[in-house]
């Protein structure tokens, strides 16, 4: 099993409602611990989604990240601080754990033999823990040109989510998402298309964020590790949100999102899933404020279409209808 595997079993049982697992004695061996841990240092850094629903609800059509074969048997005995156990936390943590993004220690020892699972989200967590936990961040090198955190803004209790990809000059001037000329046509396209579908929805009724907080130098594409490190706090804020859906805007949203290696061009237009929720990929809009790109224009006011009748019809209509 390697790291990656292992980070999706763990996040599997995690959604299921397991909290703890009981692990074979096979996995306190030295040889196999060290190979979890060559494993998971030779895994490329970078954001990964689940497809899988919680144990309340049923599970989405495709099931890409679904394990094959159950990989804990029966209970033995151990002690959990010897390296297997900081092996697995390693391996889950090096393959990008989804939610919080890194591993929370347990509130108290756990029986011997037992390693806990890293929690989804923080109890009881809000936007304003978020932005207090992100503070004045400097764990990348993104803070060293920025001249404002931008958080996000929007209504904290959102049906509808778009995740960027990061902050321009116009946002890092205001600390505001989606501010500029990219942030007037996503106006335009929210309450414009609303409107045409006879929706009272607007810009306000939606939230807004991007993957990282901080302006890229010269606007360039955020990196696998600055997205990872700010990875977290977004995933933490759609965990608090809870949206019925997010709109990913552009390859970097949707990579961060969904983890998928295809193009923008391939992935929007289809419904996706970050856990339990669906997500549609389409267009960013600085891409759509480029003259040549007029179909291009058109497919995102398609897709926009298809988010907002399903988060906002009433009544509710399934995925499976868009």
């Amino acid at each position: 099993m390697d790291a990656r595997e292992l980070r999706r079993w763990l996040e599997f049982y995690r959604d299921l409602g397991v909290r703890e697992l009981r692990v074979p004695q096979a996995f306190f061996s030295h040889s196999v611990a060290g190979k979890i841990q060559n494993e998971a240092k030779d895994e490329k850094a970078g954001l990964q989604s689940t497809a899988y629903r919680a144990a309340s609800g049923s599970f989405p059509a495709a099931r890409q990240n679904e394990p094959k074969a159950v990989p804990f048997d029966a209970a033995v005995s151990g002690d959990p601080k010897t390296s297997a156990a900081g092996a697995i936390r390693a391996a889950a943590s090096s393959a990008g754990a989804a939610g919080a993004g890194a591993v929370q220690p347990p509130a108290a020892a756990p029986a011997a033999g037992l390693v806990p699972l890293f929690d989804g989200g923080r109890e009881g967590d809000t936007l304003e823990r978020i932005a207090a936990d992100l503070g004045d961040c400097r764990r990348c090198r993104l803070c060293e040109g920025r001249t404002n955190i931008v958080f996000g803004s929007g209504d904290p209790q959102a049906r509808l989510v778009f995740v960027g990809e990061g902050p321009g000059e116009d946002e890092d001037l205001q600390g505001l998402p989606f501010v500029g000329r990219a942030g007037q046509l996503l106006t335009q396209m929210i309450n414009n298309t609303a409107a045409r579908e006879g929706m009272a929805v607007r810009r306000e009724c939606v939230y807004i964020c991007n993957v990282v907080k901080c302006r890229p130098p010269k606007n360039r594409t955020p990196e696998p590790d600055e997205m990872e490190i700010c990875g977290q706090f977004l995933y933490r804020q759609l965990s608090v949100i809870r949206p019925r859906a997010i709109c990913a805007l552009g390859a970097t949203a949707a990579k961060a999102l969904l983890g998928a290696k295809e193009g923008i061009t391939k992935l929007r237009g289809r419904w996706h899933w970050w856990r339990d929720i669906p997500v549609m990929p389409t267009y960013h809009p600085s891409y759509l404020l480029r003259p040549y790109n007029q179909n291009a224009k058109r497919e995102a006011w398609e897709d926009l279409k298809k988010v907002l009748h399903y988060v906002y019809d009433e009544p509710p209509r399934p995925l499976s209808d868009f």
